[in-house]
């Protein structure tokens, strides 16, 4: 894979320098060519989203850190498309935003299967030369998204089980260290 398009898996190269993205998997969401749009789904914030959404509150669903870029917006990616209309289709059975009003009535009622959604503070964003740059660069791997990685109940473990969905010749890369100076 050496195109990066909605339902494309971002993996940080084990020494990216940018702590914005260190050891982090973006879900790519909107195409390159239109400036992509994704979030990180590694990364959990302090909090639930009854903490973030006045709406919710109550609500113990953990909230994600989905970038650098608009830390004020709320995103939600989810598995529910009969029920949460109006969502992007991003890949096989995974789509991005959808109506907020059948979400949070689904939220408050309890309905929400676990692992169907997750919720994401801030966003990351290229333009196409920007990441054009950073493939040249091998900053990222690419790999197909899939539910099993985006919807992981263990957020630490996902840059790991992204790396292993590569194939073998990637498998040392798990134990590369943050920093290698420190080695």
């Amino acid at each position: 894979m050496n195109k990066v398009e909605k339902g494309t898996l971002l993996i940080a190269e084990p020494f990216m320098k940018d702590e914005n993205f260190q050891r982090s998997v973006v879900l790519i969401c909107q195409d390159q060519h239109e400036g992509a749009v994704g979030f990180i789904i590694n990364r959990t914030l302090r909090g639930t989203i009854g903490d973030w959404v006045q709406e919710l509150e109550g609500c113990g669903l953990p909230v994600y850190e989905g970038g650098p870029v608009g830390k004020d917006q709320m995103f939600f990616l989810h598995t529910l498309p009969e029920v949460i209309p109006g969502g992007h289709c991003v890949a096989d059975g995974m789509y991005w935003g959808g109506d907020f009003d059948a979400l949070k009535s689904l939220v408050l009622s309890k309905q929400i299967p676990t692992g169907s959604i997750r919720f994401i503070i801030g966003y990351s964003g290229w333009d196409e030369e920007q990441l054009d740059d950073e493939l040249k660069e091998k900053s990222w791997l690419l790999a197909p998204a899939s539910s099993r990685l985006v919807f992981h109940d263990s957020p630490q473990q996902i840059w790991k089980d992204a790396v292993k969905t590569l194939g073998t010749e990637y498998l040392p890369l798990l134990n590369y260290p943050v920093d290698p100076s420190l080695n």
